[in-house]
């Protein structure tokens, strides 16, 4: 049973963490960097002249492109891990798990792991105003287990009283709010910011439905192979 849990994981990791590294590559990573000029000081917003929004970025870096592919990998991989394992636990609770119901897994995982928290403390490109990483990270981990919970209740909880713990765990990490700045400060234009947080959730969601489909698919596979 492990065995079928891994091997169905790191299969369904490996090739969604590889195509989301390839999303993130192709429309993530340019946002970045366009950030990362602004963080150096080789682009001023508001300066005394106007500046192009369509700068010269550095190109292609196999080596960087191939860390980042792999970290991602291994990233999904580890999302992979979790997913399987609760689908296991669904299908005991007589749940049906096909590549189909696993889209609506995706999209749960990335309901949990990259839109509740984002919700509340938005992806952030270099050079903005930040709290704590500390205190980032602890609300950002109560937040995703937070949701993870009310998800897996609102599915399969039975009664209002399950659906109403649901509800007030969704809601209890954005009313106490998460660490913020003192002040709001950052040379970067917040049109950059606003872009990396749209594709960055744009490139979350596409990558957490692969990762459903294919996760559910190969569970499915290699229990046929078993049975």
């Amino acid at each position: 049973m492990l065995s079928k849990l891994l091997t169905s994981a790191l299969f369904a990791g490996a090739v969604s963490g590889l195509i989301a590294g390839l999303l993130q590559i192709i429309f993530v990573q340019p946002v970045l960097l366009h950030a990362e000029l602004y963080e150096g000081g080789q682009l001023v917003h508001f300066g005394a002249q106007a500046v192009s929004a369509h700068p010269d970025l550095p190109g292609f870096d196999p080596m960087r492109d191939l860390l980042s592919i792999v970290f991602t990998m291994m990233t999904y991989c580890g999302y992979a891990f979790i997913l399987v394992a609760l689908m296991s636990l669904a299908q005991e609770r007589g749940a049906e798990v096909t590549p189909r119901h696993g889209i609506v897994w995706g999209i749960a995982g990335f309901v949990a792991a990259h839109f509740a928290p984002g919700l509340t403390l938005a992806p952030e490109v270099p050079g903005v105003a930040a709290a704590d990483v500390g205190a980032r990270q602890i609300w950002w981990f109560a937040t995703v287990i937070s949701a993870g919970v009310a998800l897996w209740l609102l599915a399969f909880g039975r009664g209002w009283m399950l659906w109403g713990v649901a509800v007030i765990l969704l809601a209890a990490p954005h009313l106490i709010g998460a660490p913020e700045p003192d002040s709001f400060t950052g040379p970067v234009p917040p049109e950059i910011a606003a872009l990396f947080a749209a594709r960055a959730f744009g490139v979350g969601m596409a990558a957490w439905v692969i990762l459903g489909c294919f996760a559910a698919y190969f569970l499915d596979k290699e229990q046929r192979r078993v049975a």
